[in-house]
This record gives C-alpha cells, sequence and structure tokens, in this order.
C-alpha cells in the first residue's frame, strides 16, 4: 500500500483517521462540533434519496451515557467517550420519505412539467413501492419477476426484502462515514462500533421495532494509547483490479 503524502487535504484526513479506543477526559469538547458534523452527514449520498436515516446523539451529560456505554459491552471507546452517537436505519419510513420526494418534485416543477419530472413521480409512486412494500410472498414474487425479465435483458437482481434491507444499511453506512470524516477533520476522533446488544439499546432510547441499529460512534479526542498498533491493510495489488 502506498503511503500518502498529501498531509493536509482529503487524502491527509484519510490516512490521519484511525478508530480510537480511549478518548480524553479532561480536554475540552464542542458538543456542538457534533450537531454541525451530523448536519454534514445527511448530505451523503443515499439509495433513492429516501435518507432512511436516523441519528441519535448521547452525550457524556446525559443519563443515558452511561447506560448505554455498558450494552456497548463496556468498551473502553463507550465507556470514555465524550459522546456517543447512534446510527439508526429506518427501513420502516419509506412510505414518508418516498411521499417526501414526491411532493418535492411536483412542487419544483409545478410550472412546467416535464417528461423528466413524469419519470421521476412514476418513480416514487410506483417502482419504490413496488420494491418496498411488504405481503406476503412479496418478495418471491419480485425474485421472480427479476429473473424473468433478466432472461431478455439486463436487470437488478436485488430485488428481496434482504436486499432491501441490505441497501438501506449501506446508505446509512455511507451517512456514518461521512460523519467521521468531518469529525476527524474538525480535530477529534472517532470509534465505529458493532458490539453492542441492539435489543437493549433500542430499548433505552425507546426506538420503534421497525429501526435497525447500523453502528454507534465514539466520539472524542483520542489519546495516543488509544490507538492500538500501527495500521495494517491488505496490499492494495490484493484487492484492486483493473479489467
Amino acid at each position: 500500500m502506498k503511503e500518502i503524502n498529501d498531509k493536509t487535504g482529503f487524502f491527509g484526513l484519510v490516512h490521519a483517521r484511525r478508530s480510537v479506543r480511549i478518548f480524553d477526559q479532561e480536554s475540552p469538547f464542542d458538543h456542538e462540533l457534533v450537531q454541525k458534523c451530523l448536519e454534514a452527514s445527511v448530505l451523503a449520498p443515499n439509495s433513492s434519496n429516501l435518507q432512511l436515516w436516523e441519528f441519535y446523539r448521547v452525550p457524556e451529560s446525559s443519563p443515558l451515557k452511561v447506560k448505554l456505554a455498558k450494552l456497548c459491552m463496556k468498551q473502553k471507546a463507550a465507556t470514555t467517550a465524550r459522546e456517543l452517537v447512534v446510527i439508526v436505519a429506518r427501513r420502516d419510513l419509506w412510505k414518508i420519505r418516498a411521499k417526501a420526494n414526491y411532493d418535492h418534485i411536483q412542487e419544483r416543477f409545478k410550472n412546467a412539467p416535464t417528461h423528466k419530472q413524469k419519470q421521476a413521480l412514476s418513480y416514487f409512486g410506483s417502482l419504490i413501492p413496488k420494491l418496498y412494500s411488504k405481503y406476503p410472498l412479496w418478495s418471491f414474487v419480485k425474485k421472480t419477476i427479476a429473473f424473468l425479465v433478466g432472461l431478455q435483458r439486463p436487470m437488478v437482481r436485488e430485488v428481496s426484502e434482504t436486499d432491501v434491507r441490505i441497501s438501506v444499511h449501506k446508505s446509512v453506512a455511507l451517512a456514518a462515514m461521512t460523519f467521521m470524516y468531518a469529525m476527524k477533520a474538525e480535530g477529534y476522533d472517532t470509534c465505529p462500533m458493532e458490539g453492542f446488544d441492539a435489543l437493549r439499546v433500542k430499548k433505552l432510547l425507546q426506538l420503534p421495532s421497525g429501526a435497525e441499529i447500523n453502528m454507534i460512534i465514539a466520539c472524542g479526542k483520542g489519546l495516543p494509547e488509544g490507538v492500538y498498533g500501527d495500521r495494517f491493510r491488505i496490499e492494495s495489488e490484493k484487492v484492486i483490479f483493473e479489467k
């Protein structure tokens, strides 16, 4: 893997970001900056612009902070974090978010309807409901249709309920990564965590049954001992290919 020489621009930021597992408890921490970085994260690309995400901030002053850290298996990243951000996937909100897109497009082009507008309205008014709706055996039906259409022409094959759920989590993860880069750009460190009791975290935060936790991100000013060793990555030649 080639060393990144640019230490000030974007590539320097990527190089500097590490998952930090022990945070400084003494230095000042700007909690409002977390809000700013989260507002930047919602600009991340996402499937069909449905924005099926929510972000729950749990700062160190919250009565839930200690409880949430315990549910993160008492990881040092969680117990020493100055703030925890719970990244939530909301596949169950697809109707609301699809309607918001539909209404936005209608309002934007109300005085000058175009062919492109009609296509967009059809996409959010017809195609998205077909993809995201839940009915008995509907996932099997969608897979069958995709298979049959795919015999004649290129066709999206990832249409099952599992595929849709994965797609939502991919979009949410893009927002989470944007948030972590934003925090690093402002001089703070983060640690994305998957080790937590999702059922109990949902109960603690009073999340609806349809919500799914994508990850929990610990935030703070990292201490040197919070970086566990030198970075290791598989050689680029083994993961990047040109055809």
